[in-house]
């Protein structure tokens, strides 16, 4: 039986990114998986991805993606999102922090049969920014 492409997109999420699982990364994605997101340029095959995920697993301890809203087509799937984890490694070329950061979403993805063979993810790249960067003081003015 065939995986409708909803639930490619939460085996992605759940087994995959959340469970680390790249048996599964392999098995879903198509040999030329197309993976666009805001944290890298474009990556090929499920290599590439693989080694993004490996990235970002070390740099975010207990990294986990929650889907909040699917919209589903025939072959494509839009879906709201909310990541989270805490920076434990280097990441946005910010030492860590320890502290636990949590960021918005959105994921596009293209399937075919039973492969994902495209995904594009746009996160909220500045809310990120905002809770790495060391606290400042805030400026005091003299009279």
């Amino acid at each position: 039986m065939v995986a409708t492409a909803t639930e490619l997109v939460e085996r992605f999420y759940h087994r995959v990114w959340n469970k680390d699982d790249e048996i599964e990364a392999r098995e879903i994605l198509d040999s030329d998986f197309r993976f666009r997101g805001s944290l890298s340029s474009e990556l090929r095959g499920p290599d590439g991805f693989i080694a993004y995920m490996r990235s970002v697993h070390a740099a975010l301890e207990d990294f986990t993606c929650r889907i909040d809203e699917v919209i589903a087509g025939v072959d494509c799937v839009a879906a709201r999102m909310t990541f989270y984890g805490r920076h434990r490694g280097r990441f946005f070329g910010i030492e860590p922090s320890g502290r636990e950061i949590r960021w918005s979403g959105a994921a596009f993805f293209k399937t075919r049969g039973s492969k994902i063979v495209e995904l594009w993810v746009l996160g909220d790249i500045e809310a990120i920014r905002q809770q790495l960067e060391p606290q400042r003081a805030a400026p005091t003015f003299q009279i």
